[in-house]
């Protein structure tokens, strides 16, 4: 299985397959992040589209050996960034592995509830995140990138993502003290 990054080269190229594999490798993974921070999965779904016209467009600005993800998400950051301005974006959205788990009967269904519950708090809690600490959150968090490659797709140094993380999680830390 090719690489993003050979994938990449690929599109350069102007292999149309591999940008079929590109597009469908990475836009659930797309789709959710830009849910997380619209809260509005039509939407999402259209900032995802836009991301992967804007990618097609700037495909020779890739670099290879560079990491694709972040180049990738650098991209939805900056089209979130023309898209809200300087508004608040928000998130909510139920914990899936929850919704499956209780679906399979895998929880018994008070835990399932108690699950939802802690989880609707914490995203609560992100939602309630200035806008480029959530963003920061989200890519490590949801998205598992590393540090190197969040500041990459906020074009920030690494300084800047360790800062915002550790300011986010000191911020839901105290959100949740609160909430019980």
């Amino acid at each position: 299985m090719p690489t993003d990054e050979e994938l990449a080269r690929g599109v350069q190229q102007g292999d149309a397959d591999e940008l079929r594999w590109l597009v469908e490798r990475h836009h659930a993974l797309l789709v959710g992040f830009l849910y997380h921070q619209t809260a509005d999965r039509p939407l999402a779904q259209d900032l995802a589209q836009e991301t992967f016209l804007r990618m097609m467009r700037a495909i020779q600005q890739y670099h290879y050996p560079r990491p694709f993800k972040p180049w990738l998400y650098a991209i939805a950051v900056n089209l979130l960034r023309d898209y809200y301005g300087q508004a608040e974006m928000r998130h909510t959205e139920a914990m899936p592995e929850t919704l499956a788990l209780s679906q399979t009967g895998s929880l018994a269904p008070e835990r399932v509830l108690v699950r939802q519950d802690e989880w609707q708090r914490v995203q609560t809690a992100v939602s309630q995140l200035p806008p480029l600490q959530r963003a920061a959150i989200l890519l490590r968090y949801h998205e598992g990138m590393s540090l190197l490659d969040i500041a990459t797709a906020l074009d920030i140094p690494v300084g800047t993502v360790k800062s915002r993380l550790s300011l986010a999680l000191r911020a839901l830390r105290q959100n949740l003290a609160e909430d019980g």
